[in-house]
Formats: structure tokens, C-alpha cells, sequence
């Protein structure tokens, strides 16, 4: 777990690091390569460790030389099974179905399962497969396919949520090597699935169109090793910005492609954060700095989450936490995963007014989060309540850090080296700091006054605010029930909320 000790303005320089979703299917088309495959700028994260004990189940040996880069190479190309124990682990490992269809025309791939933030079905990875002539049945819990011959057609990826950014990649990765041409619309514009179009580009393939939800692909007989940089992370770089405007810090971002970071931009100077783009070349992929000033005031906004180049569902979490310290209600809405918001009782620990209305959740900003003991749910969620934590008075526990460590290459020294008080801990109860421990015995004096204390909260639903009188207990020891010590206050036509 980690103990934050919050309330300090971040100051400095960090790097971001490549991006992950664009690393795990580049890793995975290793498979389709005619010699050895060198990739630069790979995070060194759990999913990526576990897609390389996957991909060393199928026969791919991959290792990390000095410089950081990783190396892989297939020595085994008979293995075509990618089983439960390792898929299950991480929903991405389904980016080596394409793959294994490409170049050893069979694949059994287990199903990856649930996952904590909403509904992720294969559908649409199965549907374009199938177009190019892949026979597939699904069979206790395994995708089992056979393709005798790969053939090119005209194929429509949009689904009820849009395209699918892993699925693109599957049918790019089969189309490469198919007889004649494939053409695919609706294909997902992420910069990631451009990225994995420009690497099999690299091996020998034939794709146009990167970048555009219309892609074109001439079928290659096959595809060679090759050199190649991941592109910097999008989603790392915005947690950085937003951890700079919550803090009220002054911190530069380097490394940062600012055209796949647009409507997060766009976003933050709209609420109010000085940002800076500093030294950006004239080419759309080109790098730069990004700095952040202290804001004077941050107001609240409307939001949505939404398939690239909108705002990333991937962000929605960070960027309500930010919400959560702006003047004013903001309201946020998922559109890619709509249930995905089981952050936000964990942020209400912390303080912030967050409710849920239907498909969005309304956030009144506070003036200040205070520290408490949270528990993250899945990745994005656990930066979220990091970041909420630096920005908070007093020590912040955040659990389950596990799920960061999937996503986030050391984001605890990258913090502290900007003036973070981030550590990371064994999870037992000896590590809670005290000011988090409350005493049923022996209350201390900064949990009860002697005097009555007004608390007045705000009910946006009725437009008006209610003071609710809390009374000292009457002896050290607190025997009388909580609701003894409130003078009752109607407030029939509230929200329970």
C-alpha cells in the first residue's frame, strides 16, 4: 500500500514513459516476425512482464538488455495455446489472437473474463477475424480458431460503444498476412493502434491510412524483425499534468506528444490551469515539454469520456479527482464504459461531494481533501485516489496498489522526486499512520471541541444549504450513540445522497 503524506505543491521535471497500450500488441505481433524484434521506450510494468511470460509459453524469449531496450525473438513456433492461468491476469493478452492466426493459422485463446470497469466484450475482434475466412468456436471458456487460408475482404469494426483498440489490432495483425487486400472501417484512430500499424510497417507490411478510422491493407507473404520506439504514454502524461494543477505545483512534463493529448488540454486550461506547450516540432508526432503553473482559481465543467480524440475514459478518474477541488458543480459522464465509476466512494472518503445521476456523477468542488484510508478498485482508479492524496491535508493510505503497478511505471519515485511524500509499504496495520487510527476509548482533542461545533452542507438537488448543530461528548470515553450527539434537523425532500 501506499502512505502519502499530502498538502505540498509538486515542483520540477519528470519524464513520461512509452505507452503500454501501445507496447503490449507491438510485443504480441513479435510473434509474426522472421527474426529478432528490438523495441525502445517499454515501461517496465507487471503487464508487461506478464505478457512476456505469455508470449514465452508460445515460444517468443524475450529479455531487457542494458540500455533498457527489450528484445524478442521466436524459437518455438509450434505453440499455439495461450491458457487461462497467464490470460486471466490481463485482459490484453487477447492481442495474441491475431497474431498466432497470421503466422500459425491456429490459435486457442482463453477468454479474458470480467473486468471491474464495465463490460469488455471480444465480439468484434471475433467478427472481423472471421471476415477473413478464420473458422472460430468458443469452447469451455477458450476461443479456439483455424485458419487454413487468410483471405482479404471489407470488413466494419463500429460497435455499440464505437470501435475496439485491441480488436484493430487483431485483424490488422491477420490482414497483414492475408491474400489480397483488406480494407476496414469504423478501425479505432487511437495513437496507439497507429503505432502498431507503423511497427508492422517496419517488419514488411503494407498498411495505409493509420490514424483514420479507414485503413487499407496489401497482404504480405511475410514480415522480418525490426527496430522500433513505443510512443510516449497519454494517459501518464495527463496523471502528471493533473497531479501538477491539484497541487497548485509547477511542473514540467517531458516527453509528451501534445496532438494525442488535445482534449485533455483543451479541458485543463478550460477549468483553469496555466499550461504551457514548450519546443513542439512541426510534424504531428513530434515531442515536447508541457509545463504546468500554479492556478489561481480552477472552475468546474461538463464532461464526457469518449473514443479518441475525446477525452480518454482512461483519464475520466484523474480528471475527476481534479473536479473534485474546483469551484462549483461539474458533471462527468462515461461513455465508453458508463459504469465506471467505482472510484468515486473512495474519493468521497477523502472529502470530495461526488454523486452518482444515472449515467454521470455530479461533483461539487470543495475547498480541501482530507486524508483517510482507500482502497482502489482497478488502474485508473488507483492513480486517481494517489493524486487526490498528494493534494490532501494530512496522510492519505491508498490499498491495492497492485492495480497501479500494472499501468504506472514507479509513479511513487517520480512523485516524491518532485516533492511527493509518497511510500510504499507492506499492507498491515502497523503502517497506518496514527493520525488514520481513531480510538474508542480515548478520543483525542482534535477529534471533539468542548464547545458546539455548526457544520453547514450543501444539497445541490435543493438548491440550499442545511446547518446540522454537533454537541462535545459528555465524558472522555464515547458511550452515548453518534445519533445522541445531533440536534435532529429536517431535511425531508433532500437527496439521500
Amino acid at each position: 500500500m501506499f502512505v502519502i503524506e499530502g498538502g505540498k505543491p509538486l515542483n520540477g521535471r519528470v519524464r513520461v514513459s512509452g505507452a503500454k497500450n501501445a507496447a503490449l500488441p507491438i510485443m504480441a505481433a513479435s510473434i509474426m516476425a522472421d527474426g529478432p524484434v528490438t523495441l525502445r521506450d517499454v515501461p517496465d510494468l507487471v503487464d508487461v512482464r506478464t505478457l512476456a511470460d505469455l508470449l514465452e509459453t508460445l515460444g517468443v524469449r524475450s529479455d531487457r538488455a542494458v540500455d533498457g531496450s527489450l528484445n524478442l525473438q521466436v524459437v518455438d513456433d509450434s505453440c499455439i495455446v495461450a491458457d487461462y492461468e497467464l490470460v486471466r491476469r490481463m485482459r490484453a493478452s487477447i492481442c495474441v489472437l491475431g497474431p498466432l492466426l497470421a503466422r500459425r493459422r491456429r490459435a486457442i485463446v482463453s477468454l479474458p473474463g470480467g473486468c471491474n470497469i464495465g463490460d469488455r466484450p471480444i465480439d468484434l475482434h471475433l467478427k472481423g477475424l472471421r471476415a477473413l475466412g478464420v473458422d472460430i468456436r468458443v469452447e469451455h471458456g477458450y476461443v479456439i480458431a483455424e485458419a487454413s487460408r487468410l483471405r482479404g475482404t471489407n470488413i466494419f469494426l463500429g460497435g455499440s460503444f464505437g470501435s475496439t483498440v485491441t480488436g484493430t489490432c487483431n485483424v490488422l495483425a491477420a490482414a497483414a498476412l492475408a491474400e489480397g487486400v483488406t480494407t476496414i472501417e469504423s478501425a479505432a484512430c487511437e495513437p496507439e493502434v497507429a503505432d502498431f500499424g507503423r511497427f508492422l510497417n517496419a517488419m514488411g507490411a503494407r498498411i495505409e491510412g493509420l490514424g483514420t478510422p479507414f485503413l487499407r491493407i496489401e497482404g504480405v507473404d511475410q514480415l522480418s524483425g525490426a527496430e522500433h520506439s513505443i510512443i510516449p504514454d497519454r494517459i501518464e502524461a495527463a496523471t502528471l499534468l493533473i497531479a501538477a494543477a491539484m497541487t497548485r505545483g509547477q511542473v514540467t512534463v517531458e516527453n509528451v506528444c501534445p496532438t494525442h493529448l488535445s482534449a485533455v488540454i483543451e479541458k485543463l486550461r478550460e477549468i483553469g490551469v496555466p499550461l504551457f506547450i514548450e519546443s513542439q516540432g512541426e510534424d504531428a508526432t513530434s515531442l515536447a515539454d508541457i509545463r504546468v503553473e500554479p492556478a489561481e482559481r480552477l472552475t468546474a465543467t461538463v464532461c464526457s469520456a469518449l473514443a479518441y480524440p475525446g477525452l480518454p475514459t482512461d483519464v475520466q478518474a484523474q480528471f475527476m479527482s481534479l473536479l473534485s477541488l474546483c469551484e462549483g458543480n461539474s458533471v462527468v459522464t462515461d461513455k465508453v464504459f458508463p459504469d465506471r465509476f467505482m472510484h468515486v466512494p473512495e474519493l468521497v472518503r477523502l472529502g470530495a461531494q461526488i454523486y452518482r445521476e444515472g449515467p454521470s456523477a455530479i461533483v461539487s468542488g470543495v475547498v480541501q481533501l482530507r486524508g483517510a484510508c482507500v482502497m482502489a478498485s482497478d488502474l485508473r482508479a488507483s492513480a486517481a485516489l494517489v493524486l487526490a492524496g498528494i493534494a490532501a491535508k494530512g496522510h492519505t493510505v491508498v490499498r491495492r496498489i497492485y492495480h497501479l503497478d500494472r499501468g504506472y511505471d514507479r509513479l511513487e519515485e517520480r512523485l516524491n522526486s518532485l516533492g511527493a511524500n509518497v511510500r510504499r509499504v507492506t499492507d498491515i496495520v502497523e503502517n497506518v499512520p496514527d493520525s488514520l487510527k481513531l480510538s474508542h476509548t480515548t478520543p483525542s482533542a482534535a477529534m471533539f471541541t468542548s464547545e458546539p461545533e455548526t457544520i453547514s452542507a450543501s444539497f445541490p438537488t435543493t438548491g440550499g444549504d442545511r446547518r446540522i448543530r454537533v454537541d462535545p461528548p459528555q465524558s472522555a470515553g464515547v458511550e452515548q450513540p453518534a445519533d445522541s450527539q445531533i440536534e435532529k434537523v429536517d431535511l425531508s425532500g433532500t437527496r439521500p445522497e
